[in-house]
């Protein structure tokens, strides 16, 4: 069987199947608590991370705490899964604040705002030790949001896409349609870019049909499930556009608070424990199918000019100093990053040894 009907069989799928495998019910305890939770993800490896919070929290709670894990659209769109949320419709939500940063786009900071030399595991480290919960919880309450929410899984930059050609230049970009999602259309938008914001399963044939001319998602793996390979032959690695991202876990404030002390501790520690298992599963997965899209499927792989990401954060210093004009909160948010950033990537800078020099000395 071809690659692409794999694919096509894949993309049908997978939510049927993730719904007929994710939401079925195990046998509990009567007294036990079930939570509702439902996913951004149809299938893929992200609906896997998702299943592997759960799986941790199954395993530490045993039958006092069930989650049932649905997929993409089961019970509302990802757009309205934080409303539903709020409401009590779900009790809980896997997925990226991207997702929702139309309301206040001081929740794209949290994950896809601008570099300040870090990386996601560097902002988990502000959200968890520089002040960067309290502001997020300062927002909700803003927002008037009846939701707790837990961060974890620190992606690793994501690449800047799938392009006609080779991007040598930033000059090349100038005009293009391209799909993006969050303060990264502000940021491409403002170098020249027409951008559409569009799901992740919309990306390809959106691609394909000409509406878009480039496009980005996360890493090699979706964009192969995807089958990204099949529209276009030039990959661009490395981008300040979302240079750091990992994924929001929120769950109703009041359903969580009739919870026992324990069981709310088990759904913020697992969200601890997915954070390690996440960087060391998905780095694996993300490298052997990137191999795969190289040296088995024809794509060309580079790494993005620095001429190109230079104009990024350009594009950034312009967007972050509007909206923090208008925006008073999103601007004392950025100076709690800013400190947190020159302190911690300070320390980093100077210590870590350049690791690509050894990797090169025995790699080449």
């Amino acid at each position: 069987m071809s690659e692409s009907v794999n694919r096509r069989k894949f993309l049908r799928g997978t939510a049927v199947a993730a719904a007929a495998s994710l939401a079925a019910p195990s046998v509990a305890r009567a007294e036990g608590t079930t939570l509702k939770m439902q996913a951004a993800w149809g299938g893929g490896i992200f609906l896997e991370n998702a299943q592997s919070y759960v799986d941790r929290v199954h395993a530490m709670a045993g039958n006092d705490l069930k989650i049932d894990l649905l997929p993409v659209n089961s019970v509302v769109k990802t757009s309205q899964m934080q409303d539903a949320v709020h409401r009590g419709v779900l009790d809980a939500a896997h997925y990226v604040p991207a997702y929702w940063y139309s309301k206040s786009k001081t929740a794209s900071l949290f994950g896809t705002g601008p570099c300040f030399g870090w990386s996601s595991q560097e902002v988990l480290g502000w959200v968890n030790y520089g002040g960067g919960q309290e502001l997020f919880d300062e927002l909700m309450a803003s927002l008037g949001l009846n939701v707790v929410s837990f961060f974890n899984s620190p992606m690793p930059a994501q690449p800047l896409g799938w392009f006609k050609e080779q991007i040598k230049d930033a000059s090349q970009m100038d005009g293009l349609k391209y799909r993006t999602v969050g303060l990264a259309a502000d940021v491409l938008l403002e170098m020249g870019m027409s951008v559409v914001q569009l799901p992740g399963g919309e990306i390809q044939p959106a691609m394909k049909s000409g509406l878009i001319d480039a496009a980005e998602f996360n890493n090699p793996t979706s964009d192969r499930d995807f089958g990204m390979q099949d529209v276009s032959k030039h990959y661009h690695l490395a981008s300040f556009h979302q240079s750091q991202e990992f994924f929001e876990v929120t769950f109703n404030k009041k359903k969580y608070e009739s919870l026992p002390e324990e069981l709310q501790a088990i759904l913020k520690y697992a969200s601890e424990a997915e954070n390690s298992n996440f960087y060391w599963h998905n780095t694996k997965r993300y490298a052997d199918d990137l191999g795969t899209l190289q040296n088995e499927q024809g794509v060309n792989v580079y790494r993005t000019p620095d001429s190109v990401m230079a104009a990024q954060l350009e594009a950034w210093d312009v967007v972050v100093d509007r909206i923090s004009g208008e925006d008073p909160f999103f601007a004392k948010v950025i100076e709690s990053q800013k400190v947190y950033a020159k302190n911690v990537m300070n320390y980093l800078n100077l210590n870590q040894p350049d690791y690509k020099l050894a990797y090169n000395h025995y790699f080449g």
